[in-house]
């Protein structure tokens, strides 16, 4: 299971419409589809896809898919499955993706979570999941507050 944003996607370009009051979402997710590909997060994801299945895991609302399906395939990362947060789910990021993890596990097992955010490496690590800390960004305490203060990414 690999998250989108600073484990593959690199927000630093973005991070701007989160940083002021109000927060800007529309413009945030919007540029989304200008992301680089942050090549560690790249490698990392071609190297689990030769001999696992990819399922990605964000904390972007579902209503961003298309926008978010499209820059996967045009980036060339592995296809997979994506899990999208509810439209209107503002729990912090740590318990919609330990929520999703807990009801996959019950169909297939979860080899190893890619995160970036250390709330939701946490919590998974502590509930018993193989958890690879991208740590190959910079942290962006805009984001961080965003997905676990605000819930909103």
């Amino acid at each position: 299971m690999i998250d989108l944003d600073g484990v593959v996607a690199d927000t630093r370009h973005r991070v701007h419409h989160v940083e002021r009051k109000p927060k800007n979402w529309e413009a945030f997710f919007c540029a989304a589809r200008q992301d680089p590909l942050l090549p560690e997060g790249a490698a990392v994801a071609h190297q689990l896809a030769s001999d696992h299945t990819i399922v990605y895991l964000t904390g972007r609302p579902e209503r961003w898919r298309s926008d978010t399906e499209a820059w996967l395939t045009e980036v060339g990362l592995p296809s997979g499955p994506v899990y999208m947060r509810g439209n209107s789910d503002h729990r912090p990021a740590r318990m919609v993706k330990l929520g999703v993890l807990r009801k996959l596990v019950t169909k297939a097992p979860v080899a190893v979570v890619v995160d970036d955010d250390p709330q939701v490496v946490h919590a998974v690590r502590s509930a018993g999941f193989t958890v690879l800390h991208a740590d190959w960004m910079t942290e962006q305490p805009a984001l961080f507050e965003a997905q676990e203060v605000d819930g909103a990414t």
